[in-house]
């Protein structure tokens, strides 16, 4: 695998599966209905029928051969906030947000005293030669942003007070 392949951990029902991104971009993907696909990998062919999608919070809800499977993606990114303990905060109220990383501020995407609703944008940080979009996890309002574009960040710093 290559140095800068990512990997993708794919929850659907009780199966969980870890692709590369060049395992994905091997596969063909067919769209053949308007939420109908044809997926073929490794001489095997699947039709699927998206039911319901959820992009912002990667996930999704799939039927293949008439049994309906709920699919969450992560991202490298995604898996990092799970094992720094950022998904036990989904639920708690949230005063701020920090940065999972080090890395520099590429774009703000609110100001301050705007409303933000769960998995909107509330920048970019640039980091390991990606760009992550940091999103909320819950409903809330700016307080103030911390940070201006261009700024390089430490991992913990806060970026963002919530009210």
């Amino acid at each position: 695998m290559a140095e800068n392949d990512q990997l993708y951990k794919v929850k659907a029902g009780e199966f969980e599966f870890t692709f590369s991104k060049e395992e994905i971009e091997s596969t063909d993907l067919i769209k053949i209905g308007e939420n109908s696909f044809n997926l073929i990998k490794d001489n095997r062919s699947v039709n699927a029928i998206l039911l319901d999608d959820n992009v912002m919070g990667k996930e999704l809800s799939v039927e293949i051969d008439g049994e309906r499977f709920d699919v969450t993606i992560q991202d490298e990114l995604d898996q990092l906030l799970d094992k720094m303990g950022f998904k036990e905060a989904v639920g708690k109220q949230i005063k701020e947000i920090k940065a999972p990383m080090p890395g520099l501020v590429l774009e703000i995407a609110v100001t301050n005293g705007q409303d933000v609703n769960e998995g909107e944008k509330i920048l970019i940080l640039g980091a390991m030669k990606m760009e992550n979009s940091i999103l909320i996890q819950a409903n809330a309002r700016i307080k103030k942003i911390l940070v201006s574009k261009g700024q390089a960040v430490e991992k913990g710093q806060v970026l963002v007070e919530l009210e």
